[in-house]
């Protein structure tokens, strides 16, 4: 009797736990009118397509962290970009560095989940 008590108890704890997960407010896929867009995956990976001030979009993919108010974004090729984030409404701010060291300040839409 003992035995089930504590298996009991434990699933509760593990159920608790897990349904108290909040997931971070950057899940999901943000875009703009110019051609950027970036998706978070939930499994920490991205892929974003950046259109710099030419009009040229370059694609990207890697693994993002969160960290406060900064976002980690770590690109297949080893480099890592950190920047400040912050979310306003539906709005997501951020810089982007791209390959060649050009900073794109971006405004992105919340288009899905």
């Amino acid at each position: 009797m003992k035995h089930i008590f504590k298996l009991g108890f434990v699933g509760l704890f593990l159920a608790l736990v897990v349904s108290c997960y909040t997931p971070s407010p950057v899940y999901g896929t943000w875009a703009d009118n110019s051609g950027s867009k970036i998706t978070f995956i939930d499994d920490g990976s991205y892929t974003a397509t950046i259109v710099n001030t030419a009009g040229v979009k370059t694609q990207y993919e890697g693994s993002w962290t969160v960290m406060e108010n900064v976002l980690i974004f770590t690109k297949k090729s080893g480099a890592s970009i950190n920047t400040e984030w912050d979310i306003r409404g539906s709005l997501l701010y951020l810089d982007w560095v791209d390959d060649e060291g050009e900073i794109q300040s971006l405004v992105l839409y919340h288009v899905s989940k």
